[in-house]
């Protein structure tokens, strides 16, 4: 079975979804930039999701973690629990 590691911030709305986007490409630190902003406990860990496979995370999410290109952020992702940042650190 196909397994991904990815890492994520978790902010309430759309916009700081997007602004944090824009520092990350601005040459911010990913990893950073969770543990300032993420609402999600992973934060403490620079969003590190660890290792999954398909199915162990919300729909939304397994679709871009498992299409997405590597080492790119991806987003905003809405779920139920807010808006995502996502990054595929490895697949395979």
């Amino acid at each position: 079975m196909t397994q991904a590691t990815a890492r994520h911030i978790l902010v309430p709305s759309e916009e700081q979804c997007l602004a944090l986007k824009a520092e990350i490409e601005g040459g911010r630190d990913f990893a950073e930039v969770a543990r300032e902003h993420s609402q999600c406990p992973s934060g403490r860990q620079g969003g590190e999701l660890g290792s999954f496979g398909p199915g162990q995370m919300v729909p939304e999410f397994d679709k871009v973690v498992f299409s997405a290109d590597l080492n790119q952020v991806q987003g905003p992702v809405k779920t139920q629990f807010g808006y995502h940042l996502l990054e595929v650190t490895n697949r395979g």
